[in-house]
């Protein structure tokens, strides 16, 4: 199995809608279908023209993305059947090579993400509520020089 990891072009745009739907099928189940379907809108529309976007690549299919805005992780998603292979490490190595300390907002009720962050070295920084959902996220930072 080959892994590359290289930027987004707009060719990788169903890979990366693949991606998100499948992974945050998993990730985020609470989230109403009315929001989930405008952000599957706004993906294309107005996230990815404004994030520096890489996708990974297993085998050339393109399996997951980050999408950074900053040191800010909009967005990193993965086909589920690559979870716990370490390809999220990798695509989360490429944005602390990148940026160093890196930030990240997470759904409390994401435990898949929340673990992952947590396996990384991502510390809470603190808790809000997300105005869209009503639901509970956490901003949480992971300092490069620890």
């Amino acid at each position: 199995m080959t892994h590359t990891i290289r930027q987004y072009s707009e060719a990788d745009l169903n890979g990366v809608l693949s991606s998100w739907e499948n992974a945050s099928k998993i990730a985020h189940p609470f989230l109403k279908e009315d929001f989930q379907a405008q952000v599957r809108k706004d993906i294309p529309e107005l996230y990815l023209p404004n994030a520096d976007t890489w996708v990974v690549e297993v085998d050339n299919q393109v399996a997951g993305f980050i999408a950074l805005i900053g040191n800010e992780i909009g967005a990193i998603f993965l086909q589920p059947e690559h979870h716990g292979k370490k390809i999220g490490k990798l695509m989360m190595d490429k944005a602390q090579e990148l940026h160093g300390d890196l930030e990240v907002e997470v759904f409390e009720k994401n435990s898949i993400g929340r673990k992952f962050y947590s396996q990384y070295g991502f510390e809470l920084i603190e808790e809000k509520i997300h105005e869209p959902t009503g639901e509970i996220t956490l901003s949480l930072k992971y300092s490069a020089n620890k």
